[in-house]
């Protein structure tokens, strides 16, 4: 079991092999036990399996090659609409177009994926996170037709591991790096050396800041993987789609 969380990674490339559906749902049905706010499950999952909406869906992923070809793309969904409405058709006057609210399902939707994600891995399978999810989901929700109180926040492809395309190791910053313990410990200049200098100096790091012309793997992420430009101008786009949703954000 820990060498499975030890050295498990991500796995962009499949086979063309299809995922049995009965499979697909058991394990959606056990990662439906996971932890949720208040038993409340505040989440939905589009499954799309059609290649007509993988090329719809696509583009709202900047065309990566993966949301294709993978056998089943799933779409988690941060949910209160289902929730409402069972409010609403009981007598309860629901309060939950709100910030607060919003947090919980998205807190809920991310630990239904993550277990999912483990199940599947589990069982053979391999997964990719897709990070473009919340810097589209309005064309998102057009696509797959989301109504009010529904924001897409997590894409997930899975399929069999391609033998010909195996995954690269992940890496990883050291456990020194990440855990504080009884209260936060500020990093000096010299944690920060000790923690990122082994993941500058992993010749696949190396090959990124030379084929991206910079002169450090920091200036990879904030020039040219995360620019400041393209951060300020989806996060609008995500504040524009909570609101366009029925959500209300503190003034």
């Amino acid at each position: 079991m820990m060498k499975y969380f030890s050295t498990r990674t991500t796995v962009r490339s499949y086979t063309s092999k299809s995922i049995d559906p009965d499979l697909l749902n058991s394990m959606l049905e056990a990662a439906a036990h996971a932890p949720t706010t208040g038993g409340m499950q505040l989440y939905s999952v589009i499954v799309t399996e059609d290649d007509e909406m993988k090329q719809r869906l696509m583009p709202c992923h900047f065309n990566q090659p993966m949301v294709a070809s993978a056998p089943v793309v799933l779409t988690f969904c941060a949910d209160f609409n289902r929730f409402v409405k069972w409010c609403e058709l009981r007598d309860a006057k629901p309060g939950f177009d709100n910030l607060q609210s919003l947090m919980s399902a998205v807190l809920d939707v991310t630990i239904f994926a993550q277990q999912f994600n483990t199940i599947a891995e589990m069982q053979g399978l391999g997964c990719c996170y897709i990070g473009t999810t919340t810097y589209n989901p309005q064309e998102i929700a057009q696509v797959l037709h989301l109504p009010p109180l529904v924001m897409p926040v997590i894409t997930l492809t899975v399929g069999y591991p391609d033998p010909q395309n195996p995954p690269t190791p992940t890496e990883r910053l050291p456990l020194q790096a990440i855990v504080h313990h009884e209260t936060y410990k500020d990093y000096t200049h010299q944690d920060i050396e000790n923690h990122y200098i082994p993941k500058e100096e992993l010749e696949v790091n190396k090959g990124f800041v030379e084929e991206n012309h910079k002169q450090t793997l920091a200036q990879v992420f904030t020039d040219v993987r995360y620019p400041k430009a393209v951060n300020e101008e989806f996060s609008k786009r995500l504040v524009d789609f909570i609101v366009q949703s029925g959500y209300k954000l503190p003034e």
